[in-house]
C-alpha cells in the first residue's frame, strides 16, 4: 500500500502514473475493483468512437460559417475607409470566402463542377436539389466566381435569417428571403438566383434515393415567367451521401411542421466524391402556365437525377432536356 505522503514512484517497484490514479480514484469514492469499471469505461469510448465523429464532423461546416463571418468583420474593419471610393467595397472579401470554401471543397470531397458553360450570360433562375445541408450550392457559388467571375444570389429559408451572427454574411451576398417580387426584380437586373423548391422540408427528409419533395410549390417557376428567363436544372451526384439525417423517424417530421424549425439531428460530414451538374437551360416560353412549367422541370430533374444516382464513369456526360 501507498502512505498518504508518499509518491507513486516511491519503493523498489515503480507505480504507473494510471495505476496510481486508479488507486486513489479508488481510495476517494470507496468503490472496491474500481479499475474493472474504468477498463469498461474504456472500451465503451473506443466503441462509440465512430458514432461520435460522425455526429461531430457536420460542425466543420458551422466553424466554416463563423469563421466566414469573422473574416468578414475584419475586412469590414480594415477597409472602412476605402468604401466611400470602392465600386465594389465587399469584392475582395467575396473572392477571399470563395477561396476558402473551394479549398475545403477540393480537399474534404474532391469536389467537381461540370457544364458550367450551360449557365447563360444574361440572368437565369438554378433549380436545385437541396442536400442535408447546403455545402455543396455554396462550393458552386465559390468555383463559378472563380473560375467564371460570376456571381450567383440564393435563396434561403427563413430561419436562416435569425441565425446569430449571420446578418454580415447574408448581406454580403445578397441572400434573398425569396418573396418573388425580390427575385423577380433582381432577375431583371441581370443576376444568377439559386433556389430550392424542396427547402428545407427536402434536406431534411428526402432519403438515399434523392426523392423530390416539392409539394405544391411553383412560386420558382411563376417568377421564372415573370421575369422572362430560362430555369437551369443543377444536381449534385452524391450530396446525401456525405450527410445523412434522422428524418425518417416521424416524430421529427411533426415536430418539424409544428415549430417549423429544423431540429433534425444531422451526422455524417464524410469525405465523399460530389461532383455538380449543370444540365442545359429550359428556354423561357411566353404561353406557358406556371403549372405546366413546374410540372416540366421536375420531370426532368428526376430524369436527371436517376441518371446520377448511379455510378458515372464518364465524368463529362453531357444532360439534355
Amino acid at each position: 500500500m501507498i502512505g498518504g505522503n508518499e509518491s507513486c514512484t516511491a519503493g523498489p517497484i515503480p507505480m504507473s502514473y494510471l495505476t496510481c490514479l486508479t488507486y486513489i480514484l479508488g481510495e476517494w469514492t470507496g468503490v472496491e475493483h474500481i479499475e474493472d469499471y474504468l477498463s469498461y469505461a474504456v472500451y465503451l469510448s473506443w466503441v462509440l468512437f465512430p458514432l461520435a465523429v460522425v455526429l461531430l464532423l457536420p460542425g466543420v461546416l458551422i466553424i466554416l460559417f463563423y469563421t466566414s463571418i469573422l473574416l468578414l468583420h475584419i475586412y469590414k474593419r480594415k477597409n472602412e475607409l476605402k468604401e466611400a471610393y470602392s465600386n465594389d467595397f465587399w469584392g475582395g472579401a467575396k473572392q477571399m470566402l470563395a477561396t476558402l470554401w473551394d479549398g475545403h471543397g477540393r480537399i474534404w470531397h474532391g469536389y467537381e463542377l461540370h457544364g458550367a458553360e450551360n449557365i447563360p450570360e444574361g440572368p437565369g433562375l438554378i433549380v436545385f436539389y437541396h442536400g442535408a445541408t447546403p455545402a455543396d450550392c455554396i462550393y458552386f457559388m465559390a468555383r463559378l466566381l472563380i473560375q467564371k467571375k460570376r456571381y450567383c444570389h440564393i435563396v434561403a429559408d427563413h430561419f436562416v435569417f435569425r441565425l446569430p451572427g449571420f446578418k454580415i454574411l447574408l448581406d454580403v451576398h445578397g441572400v434573398m428571403h425569396g418573396p418573388k417580387e425580390e427575385c423577380v426584380s433582381a432577375l431583371k437586373k441581370g443576376c444568377l438566383i439559386a433556389i430550392a423548391p424542396g427547402g428545407v422540408r427536402e434536406a431534411l427528409f428526402s432519403d438515399e434515393m434523392y426523392t423530390i419533395i416539392w409539394g405544391n410549390r411553383k412560386g420558382f417557376a411563376q417568377v421564372a415567367i415573370d421575369a422572362k428567363v430560362p430555369i437551369i436544372p443543377m444536381f449534385t451526384q452524391n450530396v446525401r451521401e456525405g450527410v445523412r439525417t434522422l428524418g425518417g423517424i416521424k416524430i421529427f417530421r411533426s415536430l418539424y411542421e409544428r415549430i417549423r424549425l429544423p431540429l433534425v439531428p444531422v451526422y455524417g460530414g464524410f469525405p465523399v466524391k460530389l461532383r455538380t451538374f449543370i444540365g442545359e437551360p429550359i428556354p423561357y416560353e411566353p404561353n406557358i402556365t406556371a403549372e405546366e412549367l413546374t410540372a416540366k422541370v421536375r420531370q426532368i430533374c428526376i430524369y436527371i437525377f436517376k441518371i446520377l444516382t448511379v455510378v458515372i464513369e464518364n465524368t463529362g456526360i453531357l444532360l439534355s432536356r
